[in-house]
């Protein structure tokens, strides 16, 4: 009798970024695809790690996080969204934001429970929903601008919703929420039992002087959320995998019962060195700006192409539409870049639970200029 698993996940396979990346791999593209930095990291933080590791701290730290880290996180909620958390029972440090959200979604999911996903939407939601047998139930935002339609989310509401997964900044297109947008939300769950998953992993990671509407500032909603952060992004150490969540008491129990079991404790000598990095606030503080520089750069260095941008207000990524250039699909468009061109994006109908084709690709434009400049000058080259 042979072994067989019945997959918990039939539906999916190798992801979009492994192919891509894969692909500009073999054909020696630039990877403009894949959300991390060719930079290098902070000195300092990269010091301060390596001295924590000479004085010793190797060893397990506490199951939710190294104390004095939590501490120094819950200064800077208080110093940046005015919000009091707990040290001991609100914050869990975790192997980066896609295990926060992870262990957040397996603490409150049960088998046919609804969660609410904006699409297009960060790879790991709707595996993370049917992994726990729930079901997500996607919303699309409105092209070009991908903001929310609130009236379709009221629709998609019923007695088996269980969760709204929001982002901001978002991934992979780069938009904020508003304040409009959190008074809607604040609407629609008031008087339900409807929990908030809300990622944040960019949030220092945003331009244009626009502002962070975290939901660690507004009471009534996070009363019923996990908030889920990222160092990785923050701090251009994505490798890493160092992360955060902060949630209320209640919910914060659960989420610990599932994260004692999985990972129980994270890398140690990266979380002193966080803790003492902390304690400047500049080091993130500026972060916005530097990322600003960088999508300006390459959005002025791509005016000698046909692409056209769409707006951007965060994180490491611009949407451009080869609408004027091709009618070929986002997957044919971006694997013939690839190939014949040399620079690898990532169609953004990966990001759909149901595909779209809107001529859209997503570049990351957190390289260094020399980067960015090769690969505009291989586009140039290409389309002549």
């Amino acid at each position: 009798m042979s072994i067989n698993i019945e997959s918990k996940l039939p539906n999916v396979g190798t992801t979009i970024f492994t192919v891509m990346s894969s692909l500009a791999a073999s054909h020696k593209a630039i990877n403009l695809g894949q959300g991390f930095p060719d930079y290098t990291m902070n000195d300092e933080l990269i010091a301060l790690v390596n001295k924590t590791m000479k004085d010793g701290n190797n060893q397990y730290v506490h199951m939710c996080g190294l104390p004095l880290l939590r501490e120094r996180i819950a200064e800077k909620v208080n110093r940046a969204y005015q919000s009091n958390v707990n040290v001991d029972t609100d914050i869990t440090i975790t192997p980066g934001g896609t295990y926060a959200i992870y262990t957040a979604l397996t603490a409150i999911l049960r088998p046919g429970d609804e969660v609410i996903v904006f699409d297009p939407s960060y790879d790991s939601y709707i595996p993370n929903i049917e992994i726990n047998g729930a079901v997500p139930v996607a919303v699309s935002l409105r092209y070009p601008d991908y903001s929310i339609d609130w009236d379709v989310v009221r629709e998609k509401i019923n007695p088996s919703t269980k969760a709204i997964v929001i982002n901001s900044p978002h991934n992979p297109t780069g938009s904020v929420l508003t304040q409009s947008d959190i008074d809607q939300l604040k609407s629609i769950v008031e008087g339900t039992g409807i929990f908030i998953i809300s990622d944040e992993v960019y949030e220092h990671l945003i331009f244009d002087q626009k502002e962070h509407l975290s939901i660690l500032r507004y009471p009534e909603l996070f009363e019923r959320s996990f908030v889920c952060f990222s160092f990785g992004k923050v701090y251009h150490c994505t490798g890493w995998k160092m992360g955060y969540c902060i949630a209320p008491a209640k919910l914060m129990t659960e989420f610990r019962k599932v994260h004692q079991f999985n990972c129980f404790t994270c890398n140690s000598p990266a979380q002193y060195a966080l803790a003492e990095f902390l304690e400047e606030p500049a080091h993130y503080l500026q972060l916005g700006n530097f990322l600003q520089q960088k999508r300006d750069y390459f959005r002025s260095i791509m005016r000698d192409t046909k692409f056209e941008p769409l707006p951007s207000y965060g994180s490491y990524f611009q949407l451009y539409s080869y609408a004027a250039i091709s009618d070929e699909s986002e997957s044919e468009f971006a694997i013939r870049l690839t190939k014949e061109a040399g620079v690898a994006t990532i169609p953004v109908n990966a990001f759909y639970k149901t595909p779209v084709d809107n001529k859209v690709l997503r570049f990351c434009f957190a390289k260094k200029e020399s980067t960015l400049e090769e690969a505009v000058n291989r586009l140039v080259k290409y389309f002549g």
